[in-house]
């Protein structure tokens, strides 16, 4: 029984930590943009300038200007 208790709690501290670990579906719905407009790569929780940007002026892209190519 003590393990059974153990192993639940650890199911559920992993839950908490990998829901706070991803990308939230839910800003790029909201943006119109595809996760990886702000990550480095699809499942990546680095981010590229626009994504660091993002962070930085409250979860809004508003004046962000991405990089000229070239």
């Amino acid at each position: 029984m003590k393990l059974l208790k153990i192993i639940l709690a650890a199911a559920v501290i992993s839950g908490a930590v990998l829901t706070l670990a991803t990308a939230k579906p839910e800003y790029a719905k909201k943006e119109g943009k595809p996760c990886t407009f702000c990550h480095v790569k699809m499942g990546s929780k680095e981010l590229n300038d626009a994504g660091k940007y993002y962070k930085e002026h409250n979860h809004s892209l508003e004046g962000y200007k991405a990089p000229a190519k070239g």
